[in-house]
């Protein structure tokens, strides 16, 4: 069953003249995937569609299953994918949240659900290699992973319109890894036919996941080098006044380490969300260079114009404004290590509302939607730690 939508949802649909673009930026994390789905829906319901949408690893997931799908469809074809990869074991009825009573049990029902998936993959999704690469390792790239991801590319085929996805109303983005030059890639449907293997390479993380082969090249996980696409969405041109939802799953705030397991989980979310705070505040003060420009541009004397120095940086300036409104997941504590992995029906459903219930508290406060000042620049906004534990 999906999440209903909320009155404060319908209350808040917006105008969408104040930008010239709205971007959905989606970040990688595995099974922590479905809040981006939760945020997704109420988005949607907000009239807040996306012109662009770009994503890394399961965030390219999410992204073709939104752009490759009309509107009306989206949030059902969403809905199916997360279903069907929680699809619980044998057909035994998963415990729903309200039925476990504290935080040690909600933790052992998790971690053994985790094991399951270890153990068996996950439906329509991943599945175990009958030998394993550890005893019986393949010379082939494609064949050198514990797991088998052809359940994803059935279901990618079934569920994303690629013509569709291809066609450019929405442009759509991921991002994946060379593995012979450790080069970033994006591919993007303005210089790529975009088809599953893209969508696959950008979450193609070892030693789990094989490495993808795209024209004669092998790809791994974007997130190996940059778990957030949004320097790739800044850097682009034209620039366009932009309002921009950058989805999170990893927090880079958190608490100290008391054991190793959540040293390990402490070292992955540093490890993915350090990215997105560094590409933010590179381009808050890269965006004010251009904008002073741009203002003291108009003011210099017809003789000054044509120094090529002053041509460069006439090339760079803009007026441009952007609002980040940054979405980042608030791991319970009865999450732990196998956060990623743990593709229970009862923790999608978890993720899924805490994403539809971010935007709503986010997008309530109408600073989000109104364009900053040019002095300003670009306004940045983070709910993130304000959801109750």
């Amino acid at each position: 069953m999906g999440t209903e939508p909320s009155p404060e949802a319908k209350q808040f649909r917006v105008e969408r003249s104040r930008f010239e673009q709205t971007v959905l930026l989606l970040q990688g994390g595995g099974a922590l995937g479905s809040y981006q789905a939760g945020v997704y829906q109420a988005l949607a319901e907000a009239n807040l569609h996306p012109d662009w949408v770009a994503g890394i690893s399961i965030g390219a997931v999410n992204a073709a299953l939104i752009a490759g799908n009309p509107a009306e469809k989206r949030v059902e074809r969403l809905r199916e994918f997360w279903e069907a990869v929680s699809t619980p074991p044998l057909g035994v009825p998963y415990l729903k949240s309200v039925d476990i009573k504290d935080d040690f049990t909600h933790r052992l029902v998790n971690q053994t659900r985790a094991l399951g998936i270890m153990m068996f993959g996950a439906p329509h999704f991943f599945t175990p290699r009958p030998l394993s690469p550890v005893f019986w390792p393949s010379p082939d790239a494609d064949q050198l992973s514990f797991y088998d991801v052809a359940p994803l590319k059935a279901t990618l085929e079934r569920l994303v319109d690629f013509d569709r996805l291809n066609a450019g109303a929405m442009r759509f983005s991921v991002g994946a890894v060379n593995v012979k030059t450790a080069n970033f890639a994006y591919f993007d449907t303005t210089t790529h036919r975009i088809g599953p293997a893209h969508i696959i390479a950008s979450g193609s993380l070892p030693p789990g996941f094989p490495a993808t082969e795209i024209d004669g090249e092998y790809y791994w996980d974007g997130g190996l080098v940059s778990n957030t696409p949004l320097q790739w969405v800044l850097d682009s041109r034209p620039r366009l006044d932009t309002l921009a939802f950058q989805i999170d799953l990893w927090s880079a705030h958190g608490k100290l380490p008391r054991n190793l397991g959540e040293a390990d989980v402490r070292q992955k979310e540093i490890q993915f969300s350090s990215r997105t705070r560094a590409a933010t505040d590179q381009y808050k003060r890269a965006q004010k260079l251009r904008i002073a420009f741009a203002s003291l541009l108009k003011d210099l004397p017809a003789e000054l114009l044509d120094r090529p120095e002053v041509k460069m940086l006439a090339a760079e300036a803009d007026e441009k404004v952007c609002n980040i409104v940054q979405l980042i997941y608030n791991a319970q504590n009865y999450e732990g290590i196998a956060k990623d992995f743990e593709f229970s029906r009862r923790t999608m459903e978890e993720h899924w509302a805490a994403g539809y219930e971010d935007v709503v508290r986010a997008i309530s406060h109408p600073e989000v939607l109104q364009q900053p000042d040019k002095l300003e620049g670009v306004r940045t906004f983070d709910w993130a730690h304000y959801r109750p534990q």
